[in-house]
């Protein structure tokens, strides 16, 4: 099931998420309508807060090849446990701020531990746009968006265009 996108600025984008403490099957739905959710939008990432839920909970697929076979992953409390000190600029944009992108640098490599949804302990090495791309995920479970890795006056602006965007679909 397809779940709504919360758009910035919205409180609860910028809250710190609660570990998941066990797996159940709500949360294991929670991840498949998380991935409906990311593929429909398109996206290739997707944090729980973005669908209201503060829980330690992102999925993703980077593959964006055309006819590669897709690369689903679910991670449950995903903690990165070691960066490179080589960094990487992309251009990022986010499903909750809506066509607004920015070049933002990070470590071109981390090592990810997590939980994958039938509750195995997980450890993987991401560089290029998987490892932005988890860094950028991870980010939104402790409250910070890309555009925090941007200086005051884009960031404010960027916000000002997300609060017009949310007033026009509140008449729509």
């Amino acid at each position: 099931m397809k779940r709504p996108i919360l758009i910035h600025p919205d409180p609860r984008l910028k809250k710190v998420c609660a570990p998941v403490p066990d797996l159940s099957d709500d949360l294991r739905r929670l991840a498949d309508d998380m991935l409906e959710t990311m593929y429909d939008a398109p996206g290739i990432g997707l944090a729980a807060p973005q669908v209201g839920v503060l829980r330690r909970l992102i999925v993703m697929d980077c593959v964006k090849d055309e006819g590669a076979a897709p690369r689903p992953l679910v991670m449950f409390n995903p903690e990165i446990k070691a960066a490179s000190d080589e960094v990487a600029t992309y251009e990022e944009g986010c499903l909750s701020i809506p066509e607004q992108f920015a070049e933002v640098t990070r470590p071109e490599a981390v090592d990810v531990a997590w939980i994958d949804r039938d509750g195995q302990e997980r450890f993987e090495t991401f560089d290029g746009l998987w490892a932005t791309c988890v860094q950028h995920e991870i980010d939104h479970l402790n409250g910070k968006l890309f555009i925090d890795h941007l200086g005051a006056m884009r960031r404010q602006m960027i916000t000002r265009k997300m609060q017009k965007l949310k007033r026009e679909q509140a008449r729509a």
